[in-house]
């Protein structure tokens, strides 16, 4: 107990140091939001502590906008985005443009002819084909493969990445604070001068992806089944990097399309965060952002998830680690009570002192892990706050299934303690004075709540909705969300290899 006691005087002392320096009033001095003509939103961070900065453009466009029958579009477009541009990866594009516009007409061709559904010709659909690969060969040769991250990392670009989920698409890195005018023009080029190069070859390193973290991935295979099954109607059940048949389909045609109608100023947030001074870098995004050309918004509505009425299950079996896996439907992120969510989330599976981790790993031990959280698949939009363990050897889904109801009723009846609702609201405080403390993670949350919310200042509010959260709340919201006919299950059932081949058609 006086280890304890001493454990939390000094978590209390360091987050009362570092909130002096990193709270809203000081960055309200350091940050400067500027909304560009053409409706881009940059905000900048001045952090002059090292000599370098980090950026993160987020683009408010996820799998969710993939259109019908291109399921993931989105990922794929985040992949041609390090491409290159009309003057960058390219010896000649004038004469690229006329050898990608031959390639996207002869797979036009093939495409009509393999899809037919009655009268395809196979000799005419091989020649189609040919002639679609011999146009890809006659493009490539003005490629400059990889010269626009070349570029980057020649000028000292770290962490060169970009990620695509089911709500929206980031792309992020670090550099010398002297590139600053040099990234300027690379991430705006992009986004002005996208060129749809290698797009076949790329397609090909995505359906790869999809076989290695999804066909041939257990946990991979039993997500997206449970997904489908928990989202019937609303986009979420869209897989972020798509369905195979899509893949095998949708064309550099479709990707322009799709850039053309998201990727537009009033769809993203750039934020800047290190050595930089807002007076010198605004006129410096403005010349090159700037030039970005603005369109109509696009229409974003989707269709809403109807209340779900009765449990869904989905059972794969496979020679893997056995896994438990329920989710239970939930408002999105503006909800009233997102805070109690969090705060549920904390209680149950925050480090070795969660509900969840003591009653299934520590104290019953008969799981590897067990855990709770939000943010299934996403969180923009209504989804799933989710339980599961990892049953050990000799234990049953069925057995970690009881124990995690068993703490979900409690929360259920009883009342929290007083010592659990202060150590949930002071994590909370630490968690966010650590997301602030490296210049990558204040841009991505400055882009993220400035997106999510129209206003950055949110990021430090959370916090505060959190310290309104009462028990009353805990046991409200729990009896509310955590009931049978919300729930989905997934499971992964152990079995033999030979019996895994026979439930998975023979595919190993």
């Amino acid at each position: 107990m006086k280890y304890r006691a001493l454990k939390s005087l000094a978590i209390i002392l360091t987050i009362s140091a570092l909130a002096a320096a990193q709270d809203l009033a000081s960055f309200e001095t350091r940050i400067t939001l500027k909304k560009l003509d053409n409706g881009l939103t940059v905000i900048i961070c001045e952090r002059p502590e090292a000599p370098v900065f980090s950026f993160y453009t987020h683009v408010d466009a996820g799998s969710v906008q993939d259109p019908m029958g291109q399921t993931g579009m989105a990922h794929m477009f985040e992949h041609m985005a390090f491409k290159g541009t009309d003057k960058i990866g390219t010896t000649d594009y004038p004469a690229e443009k006329v050898a990608l516009a031959k390639v996207e007409t002869a797979y036009a061709a093939y495409i009509e002819e393999r899809d037919k559904s009655v009268g395809r010709n196979e000799q005419k659909l091989k020649e189609l084909e040919k002639a679609w690969q011999d146009n890809i060969t006659a493009a490539q040769k003005y490629v400059i493969p990889n010269q626009f991250p070349q570029i980057l990392e020649s000028n000292g670009a770290e962490g060169l990445n970009a990620n695509t989920d089911l709500d929206e698409t980031a792309y992020h890195y670090s550099l010398p604070e002297n590139r600053l005018e040099l990234w300027a023009y690379l991430e705006s080029a992009r986004f002005i001068h996208p060129v749809m190069r290698e797009f076949y070859k790329e397609r090909n390193v995505v359906i790869e992806e999809r076989r290695m973290r999804t066909d041939s991935n257990p946990i991979g295979r039993l997500l997206e089944q449970f997904v489908t099954a928990a989202f019937q109607a609303h986009p979420y059940h869209r897989p972020t990097i798509g369905w195979m048949a899509d893949l095998n389909s949708f064309s550099a045609t479709d990707a322009q399309r799709f850039f053309d109608e998201y990727y537009i100023p009033s769809n993203m947030v750039v934020a800047v965060v290190g050595d930089v001074k807002a007076s010198e870098a605004i006129p410096i995004i403005e010349k090159y952002f700037g030039q970005i050309p603005s369109r109509a918004a696009p229409d974003e509505r989707t269709t809403t998830e109807p209340a779900q009425n009765a449990e869904r299950r989905v059972v794969l079996q496979d020679r893997s680690q056995p896994l438990y896996l329920e989710g239970y439907h939930r408002p999105d992120y503006r909800s009233p009570d997102d805070a109690v969510y969090d705060a549920i989330a904390d209680l149950m599976s925050n480090g070795r002192t969660s509900r969840l981790y003591r009653a299934l790993v520590r104290d019953k031990k008969i799981a590897a892990f067990s855990a709770g959280f939000s943010g299934l698949p996403g969180n923009k939009y209504p989804h799933l706050f989710a339980f599961y363990a990892f049953p050990l050897p000799g234990h049953k889904n069925e057995e970690v299934a009881e124990a995690i109801h068993v703490e979900i009723d409690r929360l259920k009846k009883e009342d929290i303690s007083d010592d659990e609702l202060k150590m949930i609201r002071t994590r909370a405080k630490a968690n966010l004075l650590r997301g602030l403390d490296s210049n990558e993670g204040l841009a991505s949350e400055l882009a993220l709540y400035q997106a999510r919310y129209g206003d950055w200042r949110e990021l430090f509010h959370q916090v505060d909705n959190l310290d309104k959260v009462s028990k009353a709340d805990i046991r409200r919201v729990a009896n509310q969300t955590f009931v049978p006919t919300n729930r989905t299950v997934g499971i992964i059932e152990s079995v033999a290899p030979a019996q895994a081949a026979a439930q998975n058609g023979g595919a190993q």
